[in-house]
């Protein structure tokens, strides 16, 4: 599935063409998201996606196929496995800077493949939550672009000061989202809460991807009882 956004950070875009290549600055933004090494051109890290009671991981890499820093122009292609289960994620990632009244408009276009449990949420509402994830990514990211020079990173990094600003709150609004369900900040080093698809689809998307979560929650139950019944077959054997 395609998927086409774009949002503002107020900062010109030789500001702003770095700060997206800062991939450890810009992961927090990232919900879910861990990155465990970075060379300049691979990313090597992992994604959870919570679906319901289920936490799936995506272990893999991403890598920029393309840095043009004179068009301000980027690809970055990223191919993930489940750590527990056959599920994949790949994704094409296009991203275009143009100065825009003082900021930097970003397009951002998405080739993306998900096979595995989130795929069965279908094109509508993957493409949905697509549109709050960049909402909350774009409102983080003017946050931090915002800093004074010298402010703190890290939790520091995504003050409510800084995201207060009328400049931050506006870039949020350009992407079609709020702060609401936005990242929360974290130390140093601490591993970030997963990426909880229905929370992230609000009421609405969530009364859709219900029947699927129940079905999950059951199946589940289900595994747990089966297991506890072996365990006591198992233990009057034994008796």
């Amino acid at each position: 599935m395609e998927m086409h956004h774009e949002f503002t950070v107020p900062v010109p875009v030789d500001r702003a063409w770095p700060a997206l290549l800062d991939i450890e600055r810009v992961a927090p933004c990232l919900p879910g998201a861990v990155v465990e090494e970075y060379d300049g051109k691979t990313v090597t890290g992992s994604v959870k996606v919570k679906v319901g009671p289920v936490t799936v991981t995506y272990r893999g890499t991403a890598v920029f196929e393309e840095q043009d820093a004179r068009e301000h122009r980027m690809v970055l292609v990223a191919n993930g496995r489940e750590t527990r289960g056959q599920g994949t994620a790949r994704a094409t990632v296009t991203g275009t800077l143009t100065e825009r009244d003082g900021g930097t408009a970003v397009s951002v276009r998405t080739d993306l493949t998900v096979t595995g449990r989130p795929a069965q949420f279908g094109r509508g509402v993957l493409a949905e939550v697509g549109d709050r994830l960049v909402g909350q990514f774009a409102d983080c990211l003017a946050s931090r672009l915002a800093e004074r020079p010298g402010a703190a990173t890290g939790a520091a990094g995504m003050g409510e000061e800084a995201a207060g600003t009328g400049e931050a709150a506006g870039a949020g609004k350009a992407a079609g989202a709020g702060r609401a369900g936005a990242p929360e900040a974290r130390r140093a080093g601490e591993e970030p809460p997963p990426l909880d698809l229905l929370r992230t689809a609000g009421v609405p998307l969530a009364k859709r991807a219900a029947p699927i979560a129940a079905a999950l929650a059951a199946l589940v139950v289900v595994v747990l009882r089966l297991r506890r019944r072996g365990r006591g077959h198992g233990r009057k054997r034994r008796g």
